[in-house]
């Protein structure tokens, strides 16, 4: 499938792939991290500047709302104009990635395989070792494996403001689904390679996790445009046992029209373990940013089924090596269609009304989908495949239907599914926990597997 026309490269340093501040070497021969004075600096005076520009709206908000002061109108209009001003400009350079980079990760070695860290060949064992000889850290707690939901967005403010409301409503949502379930959650905000940003942000942080975490047992990744919307729900994992990779998706798709479709890696788990760092070595090498991603993209665009022209992202990737080199992986991949562990918002966000008069939490399928994934959406970028309205009306619409499974408890509900506000739903009572009885949905529900109506 071309796979011999594709060069990998590798960056030259020793530092296994990974990203991030400059680091100077201790008597002991510890990295430790060091930022440039000058930087230092710039970043004390922007918190100042920050602080007296808070000192400014305050007074502003007094004078406006108690009549302190005696600016003229045009003296406020121009304090105004430079708050704006100051702010924008500090906003700038926020987002800009003015730090020199080290020149170690900036020269890449074009003959030598691009990796994510130094060759792990006994990891099995090694964990193994490690949990016998830590017991307060089990990988299995009462009878249930140990999960880590992993998320994370991008280090610097978005494009659009309403953007950072939404990722602030859709970890929101993520907190809930994991304080529920017992689940452990980790958001990331750095590149840990610089080398593999966007799509590719995951890879790393995944085998960070799970070489720092030995006593989780599945690492969990979901994007942060996802969110749950059956609050109920469990994922089955002892249907797993013999897996180490559990992905939504559709074998015809995969292995009949090598659609580039066919599997979704906006929500997917990973089990810690050997197989798992190895697939992770053989996805990496397609990711490097500049000349590689978009050499890789040619070849995954001539060999993929529908996929536009652009540069390798990590689910084509991702299908692209599933594909060739089948014998090798699947066996341990599960790809999941019986519940929506990745669920297209498009079909399910305007049915939501429906799926609350017929169905009920707990099922995690078309008739009250686990996650509703907003692909194409983008709402923390300044473009999208969808125009932004249309999107934001829609990760309301599934914010506000997922909040309503949680603050069904405390006997609350939200107006409509559009509407932030929320109503009392019942009134408070001597015997409180005959309510908890009821509505607590930490409960197992015993029918989440039921017959479909």
């Amino acid at each position: 499938m071309g796979q011999d026309n594709f060069v990998a490269q590798k960056r030259a340093s020793g530092g296994g792939g990974a990203g991030g501040l400059p680091t100077t070497t201790t008597a002991n021969g510890r990295a430790r991290t060091m930022l440039p004075r000058g930087r230092q600096i710039n970043k004390t005076f922007n918190n100042i500047k920050i602080t007296i520009l808070c000192g400014f709206v305050t007074i502003l908000v007094l004078r406006g709302t108690v009549g302190i002061g005696s600016l003229s109108s045009s003296d406020a209009d121009a304090v105004n104009q430079n708050l704006i001003e100051e702010t924008n400009r500090i906003l700038t350079e926020i987002r800009s990635d003015s730090e020199p980079d080290d020149p170690a990760e900036s020269e890449i070695n074009p003959n030598v395989t691009y990796s994510l860290g130094p060759k792990i060949s006994n990891w099995n064992q090694e964990r193994k070792v490690w949990l016998s000889q830590n017991p307060e850290f089990p990988n299995f707690v009462n009878g249930k494996p140990r999960i880590l939901l992993l998320t994370g967005s991008p280090p610097s403010p978005c494009d659009n403001p309403i953007g950072d409301h939404y990722l602030l409503k859709a970890i929101k949502n993520k907190i809930d689904y994991c304080r529920i379930h017992g689940i452990e959650i980790v958001y990331n905000m750095a590149h840990l390679d610089k080398e593999l940003a966007g799509y590719w942000a995951k890879l790393p942080m995944i085998r960070r996790l799970m070489l720092s975490h030995p006593e989780i047992e599945w690492i969990w990744w979901m994007d942060s445009d996802a969110m749950f919307t059956d609050m109920v729900f469990e994922i089955p994992l002892s249907k797993y046992d013999k897996h180490n990779l559990v992905i939504h998706g559709y074998p015809d798709l995969l292995f009949e029209q090598k659609s580039w479709i066919a599997l979704n890696t906006g929500s997917f788990l990973f089990r810690n373990c050997q197989w798992s760092l190895d697939l992770l070595d053989a996805w990496a090498p397609m990711g490097p940013k500049g000349a590689i991603r978009e050499e890789a993209g040619k070849i995954l665009t001539a060999n993929l089924k529908g996929r536009p022209a652009f540069e390798a992202d990590d689910q084509s990737a991702l299908i692209y090596l599933l594909l060739s080199q089948k014998a090798q992986w699947m066996d341990k991949v599960y790809i999941e269609n019986q519940y929506y562990l990745h669920g297209y918002w498009a079909g399910l966000v305007d049915r939501y009304e429906e799926m609350m008069e017929k169905y009920h939490p707990g099922l995690g399928d078309e008739r009250w989908p686990f996650v509703t994934h907003f692909v194409g959406c983008k709402p923390c970028g300044s473009y999208g495949d969808y125009p932004v309205e249309q999107c934001m009306r829609s990760m309301e619409r599934a914010f506000n239907f997922a909040d309503n499974q949680v603050l069904k408890l405390y006997g609350f509900g939200h107006r409509g599914l559009l509407s932030p506000k929320i109503k009392r739903i019942r009134n408070e009572t001597v015997t409180p926990l005959e309510y908890v009885d009821q509505f607590d949905i930490r409960r197992p529900v015993h029918d989440n597997s039921g017959s479909r109506s």
